[in-house]
C-alpha cells in the first residue's frame, strides 16, 4: 500500500509540473501576443515608412543608420558601415547590433536592408516613388518588392520584444542587418570584412523571407537544400559580319548564338541527373542594328541554378564546351573563338535540418499546427548561406506567409499565380504578416536560447 502511495504521488507531482509548464507555455504565447499587439501600430508605422523609402543595393545609407538608430535605442552595441565589397567604391552599410545576456549560445538573426530597381504598381497609399541612380549612372525606380521592408521590420520588432524578455533567455544575440542581398554580394562583403572576428561567431543563424503564395499567419519551411545557387553568364560569340544578301561571305553569329541557345536545353535534360535539380536560363540575347547586315557578335546572357557546388562545376563545363564546339564547327577562326565569362555567383541555401526541425516545433506552439507547413525547395537565389561558412554553422531560413488567405485560395483553385516576389504589383498584407513575423522569430530565439 505504501509503495502505492508513492508511486500515486509521484504521479501527481508529475501532473502538477506538466500543467505549471503548460500554464508557463501558456503564458508566455498569451504574453507575446499581448506585446505584439502593444506594439502593432508602431511596427505598421515603420513598415509603411520603409516601404515609401527603398534604397538600391550598395546605397542603403539611410535605411542602414535608421536600423542602427533603432537598435541603439533598445540597448544594442552597435557598429555600422560594416562590409568591403570587391569594388572599392561601393561602400558597405552593414549593421550589426550585440546584446549579451549571460552565459548561452549566440544567435544571429539577419535581415537585408536593400530594395530592387522595380517601378512600383500596387497603388497602395504608402507607395514608393523613389528614382534612384543603379551602380551604372542610370535613374531608374525603386521598390521594395522583395519584402525587405517586411523582413527589417520583423526584425526590430523581435529585438524590441527580446530586449523586454531578456529574463527568459540567456547568451549572446546578435542583429544583423545585411546590404546588397539582391545583388548576392552582400554576406560576403561583410564576412570580408572580419564580421565573426569583430563580432561573436554564432552558434546559430537564422532569417525569414516572406512568400507571396503562402498565407499570412502561416509560416513555411525546407529542411536541407532550400534555395538554389545562382551563376550569371555573359557569352560573347563573334563571327564576320557583312550583307544581309550574301551570307555566303560572312561567318553568321546569329545563327551560331540561336544553335548554341538550342543546344544547351540538353544540359539539363540529357547530361544532369534528373536528382539533381538544375536550371539553364538564357535570359537576354542582343546582337545587330539593321535588316539586312549580318553582324560581328551577339551577347548573351544566362542563369545557372543548381543546389549542389559539383553540379555547378559540371553544367559551366557543358557550357564553354557547347559554344566553342558551335563555333568550330561554323568554322570561326581561333582568333575570333567565343569568349565565355562567368561571374561571382550566389551559393545555395542550405537549411540545417536538426535546427530547423527543432524550430518547427517552437513554430507549431506558437502559431498552431496548422500554420507551420513544409513546403518545397526552390530555384531562386540569395546569399543567406554565405554566414554558415560552408554548412559550419547551423542556418535557417523559414517562409513567412504574406497574402490574403481568401487570395491564396482562388489563386490556387484558378491556376492563376499571385504577383509574386519582384513584381511590380507585389504587395503584402502589412498588419497580420508583421504579426506573425514577430511572433515566429521571437520565439525561434527564445527556443535556441532558453534557460
Amino acid at each position: 500500500m505504501r509503495k502505492l502511495t508513492l508511486v500515486l504521488a509521484a504521479l501527481l507531482c508529475l501532473s502538477l509540473n506538466l500543467n505549471a509548464q503548460q500554464s508557463s507555455l501558456n503564458a508566455m504565447q498569451l504574453s507575446l501576443d499581448a506585446m505584439i499587439e502593444r506594439d502593432l501600430a508602431s511596427l505598421l508605422s515603420t513598415y509603411k515608412a520603409l516601404h515609401a523609402a527603398p534604397e538600391l543595393s550598395h546605397r542603403e545609407e539611410k535605411t542602414s543608420a535608421f536600423v542602427a538608430g533603432e537598435l541603439r535605442k533598445l540597448g544594442f552595441t552597435v557598429t555600422d558601415r560594416i562590409g568591403k565589397f570587391q569594388n572599392a567604391q561601393w561602400t558597405g552599410y552593414g549593421v550589426v547590433g550585440v546584446l549579451k545576456n549571460g552565459p548561452g549560445p549566440t544567435v544571429l538573426v539577419r535581415t537585408e536592408l536593400d530594395a530592387l530597381p522595380v517601378e512600383e504598381k500596387t497603388g497602395v497609399p504608402y507607395s514608393s516613388n523613389v528614382k534612384a541612380k543603379n551602380d551604372a549612372g542610370v535613374e531608374v525606380s525603386v521598390m521594395h518588392a522583395c519584402g525587405h521592408d517586411i523582413h527589417m521590420t520583423s526584425f526590430l520588432g523581435t529585438a524590441k520584444l527580446l530586449t523586454e524578455l531578456k529574463g527568459r533567455w540567456s547568451g549572446t544575440l546578435v542583429m544583423l542587418a545585411q546590404p546588397a542581398e539582391e545583388t548576392g554580394d552582400g554576406a560576403n562583403a561583410m564576412l570580408r570584412d572580419d564580421l565573426y572576428t569583430r563580432f561573436p561567431k554564432p552558434d546559430f543563424a537564422i532569417a525569414l523571407h516572406d512568400k507571396p503564395e503562402l498565407e499570412t499567419g502561416k509560416v513555411g519551411y525546407t529542411p536541407g537544400y532550400a534555395m538554389a545557387g545562382a551563376t550569371s553568364i555573359d557569352i560573347k560569340i563573334r563571327g564576320i559580319g557583312g550583307h544581309g544578301s550574301a551570307p555566303e561571305t560572312t561567318k553568321d553569329p546569329v545563327v551560331m548564338a540561336a544553335q548554341v541557345v538550342m543546344a544547351l536545353q540538353t544540359i539539363i535534360s540529357r547530361e544532369n541527373s534528373p536528382l539533381d535539380p538544375a536550371v539553364v536560363t538564357v535570359g537576354s540575347i542582343h546582337g545587330g542594328t539593321r535588316y539586312n547586315i549580318i553582324p560581328d557578335e551577339v551577347n548573351l546572357q544566362l542563369t545557372v541554378r543548381t543546389y549542389k557546388p559539383e553540379v555547378r562545376q559540371r553544367i559551366l563545363a557543358s557550357i564553354e564546351r557547347i559554344v566553342k564546339g558551335v563555333a568550330l564547327t561554323a568554322g570561326i577562326p581561333e582568333d575570333r573563338a567565343p569568349v565565355v565569362k562567368v561571374s561571382e555567383g550566389t551559393g545555395s541555401t542550405y537549411n540545417d535540418p536538426q535546427l530547423l526541425e527543432r524550430l518547427a516545433v517552437a513554430f507549431k506552439k506558437a502559431l498552431g499546427e496548422d500554420n507551420v507547413v513544409k513546403v518545397p525547395p526552390i530555384m531562386a537565389s540569395e546569399d543567406f548561406g554565405y554566414f554558415s561558412l560552408d554548412q559550419k554553422i547551423p542556418t535557417t531560413i523559414f517562409w513567412l506567409g504574406a497574402s490574403d488567405p481568401a487570395k491564396v485560395k482562388q489563386s490556387r483553385e484558378s491556376g492563376v499565380a499571385l504577383p509574386g516576389l519582384h513584381s511590380a504589383l507585389f504587395a503584402p498584407v502589412p498588419e497580420p504578416t508583421l504579426r506573425t513575423g514577430v511572433k515566429a522569430m521571437t520565439s525561434a530565439v527564445l527556443e535556441l536560447m532558453k534557460k
